[in-house]
């Protein structure tokens, strides 16, 4: 394991961040703290080091620190002199390697997967009049078309609505995304089904030939034709044909069309890291017990065979 950097960096501004009490997608209560966020990359995931930890300023309550691997999580808190940590979620951060070419990524997934792709895509096309209707979006007047539409379908998603993480539409974001356009760092699709937008995929792409997978949702009302899964897939393709990309990045969290289309990932935990107060011991402790008892409500109903509950319990409804 490699010793944190000597180097010091300026921290950042510390950021509202919320502590959630959450049974699924219900939040019963949040505690607030000022956090600093030390969000790794993927390249910095997979050299598996350290990260630095810049000094906190004064009125931070600490760090959250994002797609750590998870056996460093011990080298980090004795680094930051015995803060109090604590997991906020686990996940592996999956990518595709553009290394390999199309035929030998496609061929690579399972052949169940495989097999419903295509059947996804053939009812699609099917839908359409005989072929999928996929447009693919780069620069800055293009881009301005492509987030006209993908607005549109983004207000009714369920990120949009439940997660507040629709495709953005502030001032910044716009003026971010065109000067990105314009340096040809974004690439951008959407998938039309019958001749209405169905799904839409956003994707900066950064140092090194990364290319994020940023922002993406789906009209619900198509939802029985899986139109993400079949848009994913007309991207990667575009993207492999383009052959000036290292890496798609799927960032942090899970999802099964990650795992589908992946080619690695590393086992990464958001952590928390607060200062040794009081309170925050009091907030720590309560947190972790709440969760150990959900947990525990999880694993007995699921034991008892109470299915349709289980359900209930992971979706917090």
């Amino acid at each position: 394991m490699n010793a944190m950097s000597d180097v010091t960096a300026e921290a950042p501004a510390a950021k509202a961040t919320s502590l959630k009490f959450e049974i699924g997608a219900r939040t019963l209560m949040a505690v607030q703290r000022f956090l600093v966020r030390v969000p790794l990359t993927l390249d910095e995931a997979r050299a598996d080091r350290l990260p630095v930890l810049a000094p906190l300023p004064r009125e931070a309550h600490g760090y959250v620190v994002t797609s750590l691997p998870e056996h460093l999580v011990p080298g980090l808190v004795k680094a930051s002199g015995d803060m109090l940590p604590f997991i906020r979620q686990r996940y592996t951060r999956y990518f595709t390697d553009f290394g390999m070419g199309f035929d030998g990524w496609w061929n690579g997934l399972s052949s169940n997967a495989r097999q419903g792709i295509k059947r996804k895509a053939k009812k699609i096309a099917t839908e359409s009049g005989g072929e999928l209707d996929v447009r693919a979006f780069r620069g800055p007047q293009a881009l301005e078309d492509f987030h006209d539409v993908a607005r549109r379908i983004s207000l009714r998603t369920y990120q949009e609505r439940l997660l507040g993480s629709g495709l953005p539409d502030s001032p910044e974001f716009i003026a971010t995304m065109l000067a990105q356009g314009a340096a040809d760092q974004v690439r951008a699709w959407l998938l039309y089904i019958a001749g209405e937008p169905a799904a839409y995929l956003y994707c900066p792409v950064i140092e090194g030939g990364v290319v994020i997978y940023a922002y993406v949702g789906h009209d619900p009302a198509f939802n029985d034709l899986s139109p993400g899964a079949v848009l994913q897939l007309e991207a990667m393709r575009d993207l492999f044909e383009e052959g000036k990309f290292s890496r798609f990045d799927f960032t942090e969290g899970e999802g099964q069309h990650k795992r589908q289309f992946a080619t690695g990932g590393v086992a990464c935990v958001d952590l928390f890291l607060l200062r040794p107060s009081l309170a925050n011991r009091v907030t720590m402790a309560a947190l972790g017990g709440f969760n150990r008892g959900v947990a525990g409500v999880k694993a007995l109903v699921q034991r008892v065979g109470a299915e349709k509950l289980a359900k209930k319990v992971r979706r917090g409804g």
